[in-house]
C-alpha cells in the first residue's frame, strides 16, 4: 500500500494538505474525493510517494549512496541542503518491486514488541532494538516507515494501515488499535497468538496435503509413463508375431494406444480447467464458494471448520469490551477466520439480524448456520453470566487442542492411504508385467501361410 498527499484549496482560499494510505493512483483519488465532499475543499493535487537512490558527500567527504522516500525530486534536494550535504546524483527508482516479509519476520516483529512492552520500554526504543535484529530488508523497511510516521505524529491507524500489504489487513488493524487502547502488550500478545496459530496450522496442513499430493502425482506420472512408453514395447511385439495377448495385457495395450493419441488434448483440457477454476476460484464469489466447499470435504472439512471459529473466537476475545456497540469486534473478527463463506454469513445474516431487528448476538451467530452447537453453548452460557469475552477465549482453546490432535491422526491416515495406494499400484503392474511370461507362440502348425 502507498502513500499519497493531496492538495486542496478551501472556498476562502485557505491551503489544505494532508496524506492518505491506497493500493493505487485510483484508490487515493477516490478517498481524497470523498474528503474533499466531507470537508468542503478543492481538489488541486495527488502526488504518489516515491522511491529515489541518491548519492551524496557529507562535510567530510564520505560518500554516501542509499534510498530514500519523498513526492518530488525538489523535496529530497531540500532536505539534503538542509543536512548539509552535496547531491552527486538522485534518479527516481524504476522498479520499486518489494517482497511481503515471511510470515515468520512479521510474528517475531509483533511477539517481540509484546514481551518488550511488558518489560516498560518506550515504543521508540523497541521499534529501534527490532529495526537493529532484523535481517530482511523488507521488514526493516516497515519498522523504519512505522517509526518515522509515529514520530512525525501521524494517527496509529494511519501508520499501520499503511503497512497492510506487507502485515497483512488483521495484523495491521490490531496494531493500530493496540496504539489506541488501554492494554496495548494484551493486544500484542493475542495478535502474535493468533499468527503462531496461522503457521503452526499451514505446517501440519502442508504435511497432511502438500508431500501427499506430490507423492501422489509422481505416481501418477510414472504410470502414465510405464503404460504408454515402456509396456508397449514388450506387447507389441507379440501382436506382431500374431500372439494372442491375455485378457489384462491386450487392456492396458489399448489404453496405452488411447493415451498415445489423445495424451496431449487431454494435458491441455486439463491445463484449461486448471485455469478456469483458479480465475474463478480468486475472484469474490469463487472464494465463498470454494471456502464452502473446503468445509464439506471429508475428515479435512470438519478441521477446516474448527479452525476458522477457533480463530473467530480468539480475535473476539480480544477485541470484545463488554458493553456499548461491539459490531465492529464481530466484524473484524469474521473478517479474521480465513474462510470466506463464514465470514459472509457472520456479515449478511448475524450482523443485519443484531442491527435491523434487534436479535441478541448468540441469536444471530446461530442463524448463520457455520457455528457448532457446542460453540454456540458455551457463547450461551457466557452470555448469560456476563463472561462472553471468557467464554469466546475457552473455545478458541478447546478447538486450537482438537484441531491439533484431529490433525494429526489426519497426516498419520493420509500417510497410510498414500503407503496402500503406492503397493496396489506397484503389484498392479507387477501383475500386468508378469502376464507377459505366460504368453506362449502359437505351434508353428498351426499358423496358417
Amino acid at each position: 500500500m502507498g502513500e499519497y498527499k493531496y492538495l486542496g484549496l478551501t472556498f476562502n482560499n485557505k491551503l489544505i494538505t494532508g496524506t492518505i494510505p491506497a493500493k493505487n493512483p485510483k484508490e487515493a483519488k477516490k478517498k481524497v474525493k470523498k474528503l474533499a465532499e466531507t470537508k468542503k475543499f478543492i481538489l488541486k493535487s495527488i502526488q504518489a510517494k516515491k522511491v529515489f537512490i541518491y548519492k551524496v558527500r557529507n562535510e567530510k567527504g564520505k560518500i554516501i549512496t542509499g534510498e530514500e522516500e519523498a513526492y518530488s525530486k525538489e523535496e529530497l534536494l531540500t532536505a539534503f541542503k538542509r543536512a548539509g550535504l552535496e547531491v552527486i546524483s538522485l534518479r527516481k527508482k524504476l522498479i520499486n518491486f518489494q517482497f511481503k516479509p515471511p510470515l515468520k519476520e512479521i510474528v517475531m516483529f509483533v511477539r517481540m514488541s509484546a514481551d518488550l512492552i511488558r518489560e516498560k520500554l518506550s515504543f521508540d526504543q523497541i521499534l529501534n532494538l527490532l529495526y537493529n535484529d532484523t535481517t530482511n530488508k523488507t521488514m526493516k523497511k516497515v519498522i523504519k516507515d512505522i517509526k518515522n510516521d509515529l514520530k512525525d505524529g501521524k494517527e496509529a491507524k494511519l501508520v499501520y494501515q499503511k503497512q497492510e500489504a506487507y502485515l497483512g489487513k488483521f495484523t495491521a488493524y490490531m496494531l493500530g488499535m493496540a496504539s489506541t487502547s488501554g492494554n496495548m502488550a494484551e493486544i500484542y500478545e493475542h495478535t502474535a497468538k493468533f499468527l503462531e496459530r496461522k503457521i503452526e496450522f499451514k505446517k501440519a496442513l502442508r504435511s497432511a496435503l502438500i508431500m501427499p499430493s506430490i507423492t501422489l502425482l509422481a505416481l501418477i506420472g510414472t504410470v502414465i509413463f510405464y503404460v504408454s512408453y515402456i509396456f508397449p514395447k514388450t506387447a507389441e511385439m507379440f501382436e506382431r508375431f500374431k500372439i494372442k495377448l491375455p485378457p489384462m495385457t491386450k487392456a492396458t495395450l489399448e489404453f496405452s494406444h488411447f493415451l498415445q493419441k489423445y495424451i496431449l488434448y487431454m494435458i491441455i483440457a486439463f491445463v484449461f480447467i486448471v485455469l478456469v477454476l483458479l480465475k474463478y476460484f480468486t475472484s469474490e464469489k469463487g472464494k465463498i464458494v470454494r471456502d464452502k466447499l473446503l468445509l464439506k470435504i471429508p475428515l479435512l472439512g470438519p478441521i477446516l471448520h474448527r479452525m476458522s471459529i477457533e480463530i473467530f473466537c480468539r480475535v473476539f476475545h480480544c477485541l470484545y469490551n463488554g458493553s456499548g456497540n461491539n459490531m465492529e469486534a464481530i466484524k473484524v473478527s469474521a473478517e479474521a477466520c480465513n474462510n470466506a463463506y463464514i465470514e459472509e454469513q457472520i456479515k449478511k445474516i448475524a450482523i443485519p439480524m443484531m442491527l435491523k431487528k434487534g436479535k441478541g448476538l448468540i441469536e444471530s451467530l446461530k442463524a448463520t448456520g457455520v457455528f457448532p452447537e457446542n460453540a454456540l453453548s458455551i457463547l450461551h452460557s457466557g452470555a448469560e453470566t456476563g463472561n462472553l469475552r471468557r467464554a469466546s477465549l475457552q473455545i478458541a482453546n478447546i478447538y486450537e487442542k482438537e484441531t491439533n490432535y484431529k490433525l494429526k491422526n489426519l497426516i498419520d491416515w493420509i500417510q497410510v492411504t498414500i503407503a496402500i495406494l503406492i503397493t496396489i499400484v506397484l503389484i498392479a503392474l507387477t501383475i500386468v508385467s508378469s502376464e507377459t511370461a505366460i504368453v506362449k507362440p502359437p505351434h508353428p502348425a498351426t499358423i496358417k501361410r
